[in-house]
């Protein structure tokens, strides 16, 4: 039976966790801190063999070395054109990866970083296709582009806009609430918006995480995946004329949507 858990770390991280019951065997996805990871490990009596690394920042990459020295034989995957050089298995978008029985696709998602990738499986896990995304999506909202530009965030969004409706998106940080309040900003009439920020309060007030969502939530409500939805691109449109910012593509818009959330 495979399982997939989340470890908090720092002060809004999530590390996840896909644990199979038969083999006792993990992987963890975006291990940034160690202790946490050897405690959730331990607590559960399993082994880790495979880390999944999506980019390189320290809040991602910061407990490999210390997971490696407690478990030598395990396996780091992580992108090869990548400022972290700590991965022993280098992959680029397009390869595959293997655990057990699961394949997971490896996404190119530049935009947060150049180096970004995505994993992802039509294996279900808990009923539902898996995304790990890192940085790239989060609920209701998108990472911030430290290296790349809005054209690749966009394009990186729209891959994953892509996969299966059902699929659930396994996103590395607890930012829901925050996206929320600047979603509803920009879309104020948007019952959807104002019904799943009720929910995801709820749960944050009884400290259950809001992640993971589903693409299908996401593509309905984020409003990085809504570029041409005629709602937010009138409400970028507004944004732009105010603030002197083009809105002739679909690339400005969601540029616009970013500024937006940036200065928000």
């Amino acid at each position: 039976m495979l399982t997939i858990s989340a470890i908090p770390a720092f002060s809004d991280n999530y590390i996840w966790c896909l644990s199979d019951t038969n083999s006792d065997k993990a992987l963890i996805v975006d291990p940034g801190q160690a202790q946490p990871v050897l405690d959730h490990l331990a607590a559960n009596n399993l082994t880790l063999d495979t880390i999944l690394v999506t980019h390189h920042h320290p809040d991602h990459v910061g407990g490999v070395k210390e997971l490696v020295s407690r478990f030598p034989d395990c396996r780091v995957t992580g992108p090869a054109d990548s400022p972290y050089k700590g991965s022993t298995n280098l992959v680029h978008p397009g390869d595959e990866v293997i655990w057990g029985e699961i394949t997971f696709q490896v996404l190119g998602v530049p935009g947060h970083t150049l180096d970004h990738i995505a994993y992802f499986t039509d294996v279900e896990v808990q009923g539902r296709p898996v995304l790990f995304c890192g940085d790239t999506l989060f609920v209701c909202g998108c990472g911030r582009l430290f290296e790349g530009s809005p054209e690749q965030m966009r394009q990186s969004l729209q891959t994953l806009r892509a996969l299966p409706g059902k699929t659930a998106v396994y996103c590395a940080h607890e930012y829901t609430l925050a996206n929320l309040r600047f979603a509803r900003s920009w879309l104020p009439e948007d019952e959807g918006l104002r019904d799943f920020e009720q929910q995801c309060q709820a749960a944050r007030n009884e400290g259950r995480p809001t992640v993971p969502s589903v693409l299908d939530d996401e593509k309905r409500l984020n409003p990085f995946l809504r570029w041409d939805d005629p709602a937010v691109v009138d409400s970028a449109r507004a944004y732009c004329a105010s603030h002197g910012l083009p809105a002739d593509s679909e690339n400005a818009i969601f540029a616009a949507i970013r500024h937006g959330k940036d200065n928000f």
